[in-house]
């Protein structure tokens, strides 16, 4: 207990009859980059403001260093920074003048104030652009600044929500780059988004919210076992195969599932693991079936997140 940062437990909320988040919970250790998921009203956005002291929980509690955030001005809420969905800055204001008012609410003045400016401006690459005013920047850059303003106290933890929502590839980036740094700095991080990619690079351990229970609380490699297959071999091919062939191809080591696509030109081999995959291009060879070309690919967190929430639409 002495790594964990953050606890979360058995948080619930509801509103009206709809219990939107049902006993949640979850811990946050030292160092640790937490990927948070969910589909659209799974409940993870309501979590997520009762973890920052923004909603008050029906049941449950929060803890962060052994102290309880609960709402109002607490003093466990101040070693929290939280990096918004929606953009919070002063438009017609510069950079560093909208740092300073967030810095003036975290109770930093002085050279203190100027220095840790200094600071977060350089790690999200806006330092050129300090004296401009926000509404000048790009989408991108406002994410960043909203970043920065996150960090200026120097927080325990870090909440970033969607940040890369709308955002240009370059600041993209550059929010990978900052979040990377501070990583490997100790920083812990707790990170929601619907690019799985984005969760797959920086998370050391992921928790899926769905319907408002926890329905996955562990490391990648962990959920990645739950899926049968590991790997795919994509062929095509310039003739569909017989049936008896593709019965053949299914009972050939490693192979979890055989799938013909575009017209049955198209064959997705699934594997147990990506290993046997020139085991099975041999096999193609030696039984004289021709095919056009090959790919390989592995397993990633898209695959196991539809696999645990389904593929229904959330809107």
């Amino acid at each position: 207990m002495a790594n964990i940062l953050l606890e979360v437990q058995q948080l619930t909320k509801s509103f009206s009859s709809r219990k939107v988040v049902d006993e949640v919970s979850f811990t946050v250790r030292h160092g640790q980059t937490i990927g948070l998921l969910g589909p659209n009203g799974a409940g993870k956005s309501s979590t997520v403001n009762m973890i920052c002291g923004l909603l008050q929980a029906d049941s449950g509690y929060v803890k962060l260093s052994g102290q309880t955030i609960s709402g109002g001005n607490n003093q466990a809420k101040r070693k929290l920074g939280l990096v918004p969905q929606d953009l919070a800055l002063f438009e017609d204001l510069s950079a560093r003048e909208n740092l300073k008012i967030f810095g003036a609410l975290y109770g930093l003045s002085g050279q203190q104030l100027q220095t840790r400016c200094d600071a977060v401006l350089e790690l999200v690459s806006l330092s050129d652009r300090a004296k401009d005013k926000a509404a000048t920047f790009s989408g991108g850059m406002k994410r960043r600044l909203n970043i920065a303003a996150a960090l200026l106290h120097e927080p325990d933890l870090l909440i970033l929500d969607e940040p890369t929502v709308g955002v240009d590839p370059q600041s993209r980036n550059a929010i990978f780059d900052a979040l990377e740094i501070l990583k490997s700095q100790g920083r812990s991080l707790i990170y929601t988004s619907h690019y799985m990619e984005e969760v797959e690079r920086l998370a050391d351990h992921i928790v899926i919210i769905d319907h408002g229970k926890v329905i996955a609380n562990e490391s990648p490699t962990d959920l990645f076992k739950r899926l049968p297959a590991h790997a795919a071999l994509e062929v095509q091919l310039p003739q569909a195969l017989t049936a008896q062939q593709v019965q053949n191809l299914r009972q050939q080591a490693g192979v979890v599932n055989v799938e013909s696509k575009d017209q049955d030109l198209q064959l997705s081999i699934a594997l147990s693991d990506g290993a046997y995959a020139i085991n099975l291009l041999n096999y193609l060879q030696r039984e004289g079936i021709p095919f056009l070309h090959f790919a390989t690919a592995k397993t990633n967190l898209e695959d196991v997140f539809l696999k645990l929430t389904g593929r229904t639409l959330r809107d």
